[in-house]
């Protein structure tokens, strides 16, 4: 978050990564994603998002706070950090689960939340964002990494975490992890939430008239995880 004055009031910029900014792998794997030819194999797909859940995983841990301690060896002791903040990994489902996988691989001592999200949809048109079920640890003064494939409008991840920090108390660190944002949607999260980081690979800055980024990539759950039935509607 960065700190700035202007005509002598404080405010704050919320800080936004973008990970594709720089060439890396990550640039493939995203470009996987996007292929409509080779996002229709589901394991690859599941995949790729997995290890941006390790890439992006890893780019936060740079952000966290250690420990210097010293740590006994078969021959002698050695100076080492240990991490000292306490993660708890958030993730909307379905098409979180992919990326939780990776990022619990970096932090594997990590505390879990689950959230149950989805778009409840109108027969105008219209749709709101229903919670069903939620499973999380106490928040109070840790860093909650909350991760969902896409940030569309927003609303899903911001619907989250007031629902989260109500109930299970307020972390000292807010981390929101996503794939593929939207200018709207990363706008919108960055008002709500301006002390949040928000880490993305790429933002698109087309909303379709029915919320899906353009160009996107489709629906994550669906492509990793079969087609639903159908949507939602009253």
């Amino acid at each position: 978050m960065g700190i700035h004055y202007l005509g002598g009031l404080l405010f704050y910029t919320p800080v936004v990564i973008n990970l594709s900014s720089t060439a890396s792998i990550t640039n493939d794997y995203l470009q996987q994603l996007r292929d409509e030819v080779i996002q229709l194999n589901p394991v690859l797909f599941r995949m790729n998002l997995k290890r941006l859940g390790q890439i992006m995983g890893y780019e936060i841990s740079k952000k966290l706070r250690y420990e210097a301690i010293k740590t006994a060896t078969p021959l002698g002791v050695a100076d080492c950090h240990k991490l000292s903040d306490q993660i708890v990994l958030g993730t909307i489902l379905r098409a979180g689960i992919p990326m939780h996988e990776g990022l619990l691989s970096i932090f594997d001592n990590a505390e879990n939340a689950f959230v149950s999200a989805y778009r409840k949809h109108h027969k105008d048109g219209t749709f709101e964002v229903s919670l069903e079920y939620i499973s999380c640890p106490d928040l109070e003064g840790k860093v909650l990494i909350l991760c969902d494939p896409m940030l569309a409008t927003g609303s899903s991840m911001i619907k989250t975490l007031k629902a989260l920090m109500a109930e299970y108390g307020t972390p000292k660190e807010i981390h929101i992890v996503a794939v593929v944002a939207s200018s709207a949607g990363l706008e919108y999260v960055s008002i709500a939430y301006p002390d949040a980081t928000i880490w993305i690979i790429a933002e698109d800055e087309e909303l379709t008239a029915k919320s899906y980024i353009v160009p996107g990539l489709g629906d994550a759950g669906d492509l990793a995880y079969g087609m639903k039935s159908t949507d939602v509607m009253d």
